[in-house]
């Protein structure tokens, strides 16, 4: 292939917006089993609604405890009819007072799902649901009784119990008279939910933490008490909706490198020229960064340093945050050290401290809301500053089984806090008291994260069957952020200490401490999205002992350096996520102005699988054995060079736009791209083979409540897609055919197109590359083929703004990022210059 000396060309016309053609006729819901004995069943679950009210009623007068302005009421739950879904829009009620869908979990017989929703009914409220079952009793239309969708789907109603309040996994909930600390879900109806949960645990003597974090219409926060003191606020709050099992934090133990003589950091820092004070920065949200290294203090300036607990001290005296602040600054150290030129950085530092000195000895912390602090921290001090905020903290989740796939990947209060963020939402409040606001205009932000690690009691040399179902933690299954996972190509162990010790994974292949998302529901997006080098693990000769030599870690910045030790190593996907960080950093630094959708999008758009990864797709047999090798590999090892800089034979557009995806609860409009094409140097080319490469990225609106997540109580704000002109569709078969392909993916039952015009391959394909908020795919074929698909378009799927009119924030758009590359490694053309051409970049002519 040609060298890569070009720039990529950022495309400057918008999408022309196409409104959607509405369908010919009514659409009609999935049709139910044959009726049921209706009048038996609506005489049983009128029964047992009373019943149920009965119950809630005598259970109140004993354990309830005196909250002033709660309401009276009770927490009731519906069971569906195994293997179908209740009509969760039908129990919930947009009224001040009256009945309230709290949350939806879902449990299984064998491979049927039941939906068990709770549902908070005000004393009184029941009468609406009497009403609509005697209405069902009543039709005298067989076929077509009344409120059918939302009575045949009930099985059961029964008085809730603090475990109906549960959506995490069942056998992680508290045992009888533990004390434990719960994330505790609330309702906000109105600004005094606050005091109330106050007055309660007062009352019920639990103690609670004074931090809380606000969404749109709920409230999170930490307690801590037994179940049984809990439960009393069935009966004493209105607000409850949810209980979580917090989630600590992962483990590190830093291996201590051989030290270097403090005169070779010294040496390099002399060589080392440090990015303007304006320049982008790499925010390391950690344990804090020791400023006072000779290669981090140019690039972090004092101001720049902060702490979530003005308590604790600046500086790093755990050593991991140092780590992963010479990694995001200098990338690969190794190499900065040993090429004796200068080195002129592009980008900078700032930190902030969310973990505590003595981290094992502190009670859960709510870490979205810290999170949601700590960026508050850096945008007042710099608000003007782009930067990449980076997370090598997770949360574990590895002592939660894997009940049911189906369940798995589902957000959290601190992986929806990040899509908050990264969406624009702004933070309001206090330190103990943030809320997120909806801020005009947005602040979009970029978030990287580390995909978490592999316990070291879990190695083994089976290690991609043992990363294969360990799934990432928390918040890394974040939608809008860029999560990094490990993969290495350290492989010699040469330290005597481990003599005839191997190193388990062979050069390129995914690293053994790598977590990935191939356990994840399908519903649920791909996770990681790249990988970058993480380090190896060693096994002893009897592969019953395992360790991380020195020489299968990453040199970088230790916290010691005043004591001569100004190196430590770092790996795992921690060490991955610096150095994606850096990578995101000298993009922002390349062009200021490219929104953070578009950093992330062309991190992931230039990867490419190794020799080992991409021997795992050639041996699948199906695209969906292709997806699962994506969600443990991501796109693979991204390149600053192929991010960057484009080839003659090798052009990458970018496209910048926004859309409006909705209005008064339709479907509004679609952007049709008609790019810029070297359409006669493809055509020319005739049946050579070329590679199509596209990669959509934007950030959703997060709804994280756990209420079924369909249609109103969808997780996601809006989808959107995007779909290429076939070579033999003219451009009104096209929007024709994108019409009817968006109907089909937002209204149950509704056609879909056939796709047997389609030609060449696509690897994943428009089912398997649409979950998320960052879609990719590469389509192989011949470059004749290519050159009649210039037209390429983006169009909006459903989320909660579309069920949800009065937030809808479609007329204010909705942001998405393109990145379409053409290559032609077979042969030598020059299709970039026709490109710039038709932008309108002057080019140059040389002459002789």
């Amino acid at each position: 292939m040609a060298p890569r000396d070009r720039p990529h060309l950022r495309v400057p016309s918008e999408g022309v917006p196409e409104p959607f053609t509405p369908p010919g006729k009514a659409i009609g819901p999935i049709p139910l089993p044959e009726p049921v004995d209706r009048l038996a069943h609506v005489a049983r679950l009128t029964t047992e609604l009373t019943a149920t009210l009965q119950a809630g009623a005598e259970r109140r007068e004993e354990e309830q405890v005196a909250v002033p302005g709660a309401l009276r009421g009770t927490y009731v739950e519906f069971d569906s009819i195994p293997g179908l879904a209740l009509e969760l829009e039908r129990l919930d009620s947009n009224r001040r007072v009256a009945p309230k869908l709290v949350s939806v979990r879902t449990d299984f017989e064998g491979d049927e799902a039941i939906n068990r929703a709770v549902v908070w009914i005000p004393d009184g409220g029941h009468s609406a649901f009497v009403r609509r079952f005697t209405q069902y009793a009543e039709t005298t239309t067989a076929d077509k009784p009344r409120n059918r969708d939302l009575v045949e789907r009930i099985d059961a109603i029964r008085l809730a119990t603090l475990r109906s309040l549960w959506t995490d996994t069942v056998t992680q909930f508290p045992g009888e008279g533990e004390v434990a600390w719960w994330e505790l879900w609330l309702r906000r109806r109105d600004d005094d939910v606050w005091a109330r949960l106050q007055a309660f645990t007062e009352g019920a003597n639990i103690v609670l933490s004074t931090r809380r974090l606000a969404f749109q219409d709920r409230l999170v926060t930490m307690c801590q008490g037994t179940s049984q003191q809990l439960a009393r606020g069935l009966d004493s709050l209105d607000d409850l909706a949810e209980l979580r099992k917090p989630r600590p934090l992962s483990q590190w133990l830093p291996t201590l490198f051989t030290p270097e003589q403090l005169q070779l950091a010294n040496e390099l820092a002399g060589r080392s020229l440090a990015a303007s004070p304006d320049a982008p920065a790499v925010a390391v949200l950690d344990t804090g960064v020791h400023r006072a290294h000779p290669l981090l203090a140019p690039s972090l300036q004092p101001q720049d340093g902060h702490r979530i607990n003005t308590a604790w001290r600046l500086d790093d005296e755990i050593g991991h945050g140092t780590e992963m602040g010479g990694l995001a600054l200098y990338g690969d150290l190794s190499a900065a050290i040993t090429s004796g030129i200068p080195v002129s950085l592009t980008h900078r530092l700032e930190s902030v401290r969310i973990l505590p000195p003595a981290l094992l000895q502190n009670p859960p912390e709510l870490y979205a809301a810290i999170t949601a602090q700590a960026v508050s921290l850096l945008e007042i001090a710099a608000p003007n500053r782009p930067r990449v905020i980076m997370l090598a903290v997770t949360a574990s989740s590895e002592a939660e089984p894997i009940v049911h796939a189906r369940t798995v990947g589902q957000p959290t209060s601190w992986s929806a806090a990040v899509d908050a963020l990264a969406v624009g939402l702004g933070v309001a409040g206090t330190a103990d008291n943030l809320v997120f606001l909806r801020d005009d205009p947005p602040t979009f932000r970029l978030f990287v994260i580390s995909a978490g690690n592999v316990r070291e009691d879990q190695w083994s040399t089976d290690h991609l069957t043992r990363s294969d179902l360990a799934i990432v933690e928390e918040p890394a299954q974040s939608w809008n952020a860029l999560t990094v996972g490990a993969y290495t190509t350290l492989t010699a162990v040469t330290d005597p200490t481990y003599a005839g010790w191997q190193a388990i994974a062979p050069a390129g292949e995914l690293s053994p401490l790598s977590r990935t998302s191939v356990s994840f529901n399908r519903a649920w997006p791909v996770k990681p999205d790249i990988v970058l080098e993480g380090g190896n693990v060693a096994a002893s000769p009897a592969e019953t002992d395992f360790g991380t030599p020195p020489e299968l870690r990453l040199l970088t910045t230790h916290t010691l350096a005043a004591v001569n030790r100004p190196f430590s190593t770092a790996n795992a996907t921690s060490a991955a996520a610096a150095q994606a960080a850096y990578l995101a950093a000298d993009i922002q630094a390349s062009d200021p102005t490219l929104w953070p959708e578009t950093v992330r999008a062309l991190v992931v758009h230039s990867a490419e699988w190794t020799e080992p990864m991409r021997a795992h797709f050639d041996a699948a047999t199906s695209r969906t054995e292709a997806n699962s090798m994506r969600r443990r590999y991501g796109m693979g090892v991204p390149s600053l060079e192929r991010a960057l800089r484009s080839a003659t034979d090798a052009v990458t557009l970018i496209v910048e736009d926004v859309i409006h995806p909705f209005e008064g609860g339709n479907m509004r409009e679609m952007r049709v791209h008609e790019l810029p094409w070297p359409v006669h140097e493809l055509a020319a080319l005739g049946e050579t083979a070329v590679r199509l490469r596209v990669t959509l990225s934007y950030f959703i609106e997060p709804n994280p409540g756990r209420r079924g997540w369909v249609q109103r109580y969808a997780y996601a704000s809006h989808g959107l897609r995007f779909d290429l002109r076939r070579a033999t569709e003219s451009l009104e078969q096209f929007r024709k055919r994108l019409n009817l392909k968006a109907r089909g993916e937002n209204i149950p039952g509704a056609p879909k197109p056939a796709r047997s015009m389609e030609t060449g391959r696509w690897v994943f394909g428009p089912d398997l590359r649409t979950v998320g908020s960052l879609h990719t795919d590469i389509w192989y074929g011949t470059a004749a083929d290519l050159a009649a698909r210039g037209v390429l378009a983006v169009y909006p799927v459903a989320g909660w703004w579309k069920e949800r009119s009065e937030l809808d924030r479609s007329e204010a758009g909705a942001r998405y990022s393109l990145v379409v590359s053409i290559e032609a490694p077979e042969v030598e053309v020059d299709l970039w210059t026709p490109v710039a051409i038709a932008i309108g970049i002057p080019i140059e002519i040389a002459t002789e």
